[in-house]
């Protein structure tokens, strides 16, 4: 009996409706299910994959949080005058670099961007993913993929999130070359093609899938050469829902004359409001400028928090959250100036949302969520670890 290799790859935004759509891998991979997302973004998905938590305990939700006295950029509140006009300083590529400066000089080593939060505001938040969640020790104190493998004693590979598909792909097969016995991939171009071309059955996103295909097949081929059997699982975090129309939550919040930093402190994520109370008027007077735009989103209550997995006592992603519904962005937002064609971090029960999984060997039934991949790659791992 040859040696099994158990490779799993984690495609971003490889939603349900984008596997169903194409019959992507049918062939391949006839083992498939349509897998709960978690709610949030990448930024909330991801550390769940790799650790099987949720982010009530993982604490990543957004990538910022009003936490001033938690704020790594307090220094930058000396830097206003410098950092004026804001036209110049806005400009994406700029941005760009001063993410890479900044990140260097506070020493961040996980995935880090200013995208748009002012830079006025940026002394009174906290950014979440300050450490490489792909690394041992990345997700301080919850056990992560690589602190689980470390443990196993068995010969790894996890991708480099900073690095392309192509290389990504590359690198997984020098490592299947050297002897690996377990491969993580991580891939996330499908997920840049996705917000520009949301259709699933759009030329950009036919041609993408090629492209995955022709690797993944480049990757079993390797296997059989080196007498492996491979135990292929592929699986994604969320789906893409296609822009309906947009909103002006912040223009209608700032009319109020409420003071950000004194009276309230907030988070524009490009699908929620997540904001805090800091006096006792700020409340009913958000909530009353929001009333008109309760046709097309709601606040969350404790009980959808819950099912979500986001609820803390200490209320650390906000205060109160106003979720838009599916297709609806806010614009402008901390994440951007301008709508983008496709979208995701709306609510998980929204079809376009859905994740999803697909192997080459049988799936566990109990695998229904994407906190249950974790699970699933410790499932494949040595008993004596578990």
């Amino acid at each position: 009996m040859s040696e099994a290799v158990e490779i799993f790859l984690f495609a971003d935004a490889l939603g349900w409706e984008v596997v169903e759509a194409n019959d992507f891998l049918k062939d391949l991979l006839p083992y498939r299910r349509r897998i709960g997302m978690q709610f949030g973004y990448s930024s909330t998905a991801i550390p769940t994959i790799l650790s099987g938590q949720p982010p009530s305990i993982h604490k990543h939700l957004g990538l910022f949080r009003f936490a001033p006295t938690q704020s790594p950029f307090r220094w930058m509140r000396w830097l206003g005058p410098l950092l004026r006009p804001a036209s110049l300083w806005n400009r994406g590529r700029i941005r760009h670099w001063l993410s890479w400066l900044i990140g260097r000089l506070r020493g961040f080593t996980g995935y880090f961007q200013l995208y748009r939060m002012p830079f006025d505001r940026l002394p009174l938040m906290d950014y979440c993913e300050k450490k490489d969640l792909f690394v041992a020790g990345g997700m301080d104190g919850v056990e992560n993929l690589c602190d689980l493998l470390n443990r196993s004693g068995r010969h790894f590979h996890i991708s480099d999130w900073r690095l392309s598909d192509r290389r990504n792909f590359a690198e997984a097969r020098a490592a299947l070359a050297k002897g690996a016995e377990f491969l993580f991939i991580y891939t996330a171009g499908l997920d840049a093609v996705l917000h520009q071309s949301p259709d699933p059955r759009s030329a950009p996103v036919r041609e993408k899938l090629e492209w995955y295909r022709r690797e993944i097949e480049g990757l079993l081929e390797d296997c059989r050469k080196a007498g492996k059997t491979p135990r292929l699982t592929v699986f994604s975090d969320h789906g893409m829902t296609p822009l309906m129309r947009t909103v002006d939550l912040k223009t209608a919040v700032e009319a109020t004359g409420l003071v950000f930093g004194r009276d309230y402190g907030a988070c524009y994520d490009s699908t929620m409001f997540r904001v805090d109370f800091l006096k006792p008027n700020a409340e009913a007077t958000i909530r009353a400028a929001l009333k008109p735009f309760e046709t097309c989103g709601h606040w969350l209550s404790a009980e959808e928090e819950k099912h979500y997995g986001i609820y803390r006592e200490d209320r650390y992603f906000g205060g109160a959250i106003f979720l838009m519904d599916p297709g609806v962005q806010i614009v402008p937002s901390d994440m951007g100036l301008e709508a983008l064609p496709g979208m995701h971090g709306y609510a998980p029960a929204d079809k376009d949302s859905y994740a999803a999984i697909l192997a080459n060997v049988e799936i566990p039934p109990e695998v229904q969520h994407v906190s249950d991949y974790f699970r699933l790659m410790r499932q494949r791992l040595p008993k004596s670890i578990l």
